[in-house]
C-alpha cells in the first residue's frame, strides 16, 4: 500500500483514530497535513512524523467554519503542490439527552461538527482532486451511521449523514478518477470514551461479539488500504470496523 510521495490531509489528526491514520500514513511514504483544534497535541504528531522521517506539517482549523476548510485545503496544496489523499475524522460525541430534551445548541453544534464539516471539507478537496484528475476520500462515519441508539440523535442522524453524502459524492465523481468512501468504527478506545465510566465502558464491550472495544490502529488499517491503489475498484463503500458490533 505504497503511498510515496503522496500527500495525505487528516482532520481531528490530534488524537485517537485522526492520530492513528496520520502516523500510518507517513508510515506509508506520504506527506502529511495535521489538522486540528488543537494546536500542542497536533504539533506533537507532526513531531512523531518527523522523528519517523515523513514529511509533515500542522494547521490548526475549525472544521466547522467553511472558510477555514477552504484554507486548510489551499495550505495543504501550497506546502506539498497536491492532495492526493484526505481522511476527513474530526468529529464530536456531542450531547447526550433524549430527543425531546435534545437542546437546539446542541443540535446545531454536532450537525455542523460532524456533518457540515465533512461536506465543506469535501466541497473544497473536489475541486483540487478535479483538476488533478485522481484523488481518494474517506469520510468518518461510524456503526451509528446504520443504526441508531437511545440518547444520541444528534451523532446517529449526522452519522448517518456522512454515509449519504459519501454515496452522493462517489457516484458523481468516480468516472473522473476520484474514489470517495466511508469508514464506520464501532466503539474505539480513544480519549472520546474518557468521560465514560469504568461500568459504562464495560456495557459498551459487551455490545460487540469480539468481546473488546477497537483500537485507533485498527481503524487506521483500513483507512490505508481506501486510500491506496489496492482499493482502486473501491468507491461509494461503507466499510464497518466494529468487532461484529452491526451483525448481532
Amino acid at each position: 500500500m505504497d503511498l510515496q510521495g503522496k500527500t495525505a490531509l487528516v482532520t481531528g489528526a490530534a488524537s485517537g483514530i485522526g492520530r492513528a491514520v496520520a502516523l500510518l500514513y507517513g508510515q506509508h511514504g506520504a506527506k502529511v497535513m495535521v489538522s486540528d483544534i488543537d494546536e500542542e497535541q497536533g504539533r506533537q504528531v507532526v513531531a512523531e512524523l518527523q522523528a519517523t522521517g515523513a514529511e509533515a506539517r500542522f494547521y490548526k482549523a475549525d472544521v466547522g467554519d467553511p472558510a477555514q476548510c477552504h484554507q486548510l485545503v489551499q495550505e495543504t496544496v501550497a506546502a506539498f503542490g497536491t492532495l492526493d489523499v484526505a481522511c476527513n475524522n474530526a468529529g464530536i460525541t456531542g450531547e447526550l439527552s433524549l430527543t425531546a430534551d435534545y437542546s437546539l445548541e446542541g443540535w446545531q453544534k454536532i450537525i455542523n461538527v460532524n456533518l457540515n464539516s465533512v461536506f465543506f471539507c469535501l466541497k473544497y478537496e473536489l475541486e483540487v482532486m478535479l483538476k488533478q484528475g485522481h484523488g481518494s476520500i474517506i469520510n468518518m462515519s461510524s456503526i451509528l451511521g446504520q443504526v441508531g441508539t437511545p440518547t444520541l440523535a444528534g451523532y446517529v442522524t449526522a452519522k448517518h449523514g456522512v454515509v449519504g453524502l459519501t454515496q452522493t459524492a462517489a457516484q458523481e465523481y468516480a468516472a473522473q478518477g476520484i474514489r470517495i468512501n466511508a469508514v464506520g468504527p464501532g466503539y474505539i478506545d480513544t480519549p472520546l470514551l474518557g468521560a465514560f465510566s469504568a461500568e459504562t465502558k464495560a456495557g459498551l464491550v459487551a455490545l460487540h461479539p469480539i468481546g473488546r472495544l477497537g483500537t485507533s490502529e485498527e481503524v487506521a488499517e483500513l483507512v490505508i488500504w481506501l486510500s491506496s491503489e489496492k482499493a482502486s475498484f473501491v468507491t461509494g463503500s461503507y466499510y464497518p470496523v466494529d468487532g461484529g458490533y452491526l451483525a448481532r
